[in-house]
């Protein structure tokens, strides 16, 4: 498999030493923002607010991570300066901008932010979440392959890591429960598109469990035959490495989801919630949430860390590498061939 300077230096940033995504996630919107307005009855959360939250998650979580994934529009400019420098940078394009439409959503990037943007600012990989599922409208579905395929040629342009998240979602009309209920068919149905699942472009993909957020079955008990089937039948589908998200799993079911997950060839996580949600219940007593972070995320992301290293697929190992990674351009004409190329 032929890799881009840019692209193979960024996954290499991206991951621990043995090629392993430790991944923590700190850009979500509705996760942080809605409880901040919530606490303060108020109808904006206040920029002051959502600045120290992400900065305390970055100062406690940041250093047990191989990458940090931060949106610009508050993530960066609060984390930053707590953000280990030897620690890969991940920045969303989205940071809820997309449209509601009565056949689904539109995946849309933050104004003045691209793959150029983000390249420029010094980050190692773009982040892009694909509201993806197979039944929207036809006008729809050809929105987000023709934004897809915009990032990935942007990506490919700047020569930068491409990483692609899929997520389901309820139409306005339609009841959530029915997206509860059906996420297994909902998530398989999604990542067995062959025109969303063309791998040309893309360099890691970060998807949500096809089984239901909470009550995960015990990864040895009765049940767990028939979920890792599950999890096998995704990851059938992957022409590239991937990482499992939370999607506000509490921590035990996100462990649980991340023994299938690696069993079925992961290659590490991109969570979020699962690790920090529970102090930042504590918001807005800061100090509360501080204790929360030290005595209780920080101890749990060393466990989920401890798993990885012990069951995840090295990025490199994965079958549509093909067992051999070659930088390509390379050699004495490295110079100019890479030059000419971008």
């Amino acid at each position: 498999m032929k890799v881009s300077p840019g692209k193979l230096w960024g996954l290499r940033r991206l991951s621990d030493d043995s090629g392993r995504f430790k991944m923590l996630a700190m850009d979500q919107t509705g996760p942080i923002v809605n409880p901040i307005k919530q606490k303060r009855g108020v109808d904006a959360a206040p920029f002051s607010d959502i600045s120290a939250v992400k900065g305390m998650l970055a100062e406690y979580l940041a250093p047990h991570t191989s990458a940090v994934l931060v949106d610009p529009p508050f993530g960066y400019a609060s984390a930053v300066h707590a953000i280990p420098p030897r620690t890969g940078l991940i920045l969303a394009t989205e940071w809820a901008t997309w449209v509601v439409t009565e056949g689904g959503r539109k995946s849309s990037n933050i104004p003045q932010w691209d793959a150029g943007e983000i390249r420029k600012i010094g980050a190692d990989a773009v982040k892009v979440n694909l509201w993806f599922r197979s039944d929207v409208d036809p006008e729809v579905r050809a929105h987000q392959l023709a934004y897809l395929q915009s990032v990935k040629e942007a990506c490919k342009a700047n020569d930068i890591v491409f990483l692609l998240e899929f997520l389901i979602y309820p139409f306005p009309h339609e009841d959530p429960n029915l997206v509860v209920q059906n996420r297994t068919r909902m998530v398989l149905e999604a990542l067995s598109d062959p025109d969303v699942m063309d791998p040309d472009g893309v360099d890691v993909y970060k998807l949500e469990a096809p089984i239901h957020v909470h009550n995960v079955p015990e990864p040895d008990g009765p049940e767990a035959a028939d979920v890792q089937k599950l999890f096998d039948k995704m990851a059938g589908n992957l022409k590239r490495p991937w990482v499992l998200l939370s999607a506000g799993a509490g921590p035990e079911d996100f462990l649980k989801k991340l023994v299938y997950a690696y069993r079925a060839g992961a290659s590490g996580y991109l969570a979020g919630r699962a690790i920090w949600a529970q102090a930042f219940d504590q918001f807005p007593d800061m100090k509360a949430m501080e204790s929360k972070l030290r005595d209780e995320a920080v101890p749990f992301m060393h466990r989920v860390n401890e798993l990885t290293e012990r069951m995840a697929r090295p990025w490199q190992e994965h079958s549509s590498w093909q067992g051999s990674i070659e930088m390509d351009p390379s050699g004495p004409d490295f110079a100019k061939l890479y030059g000419k190329a971008r």
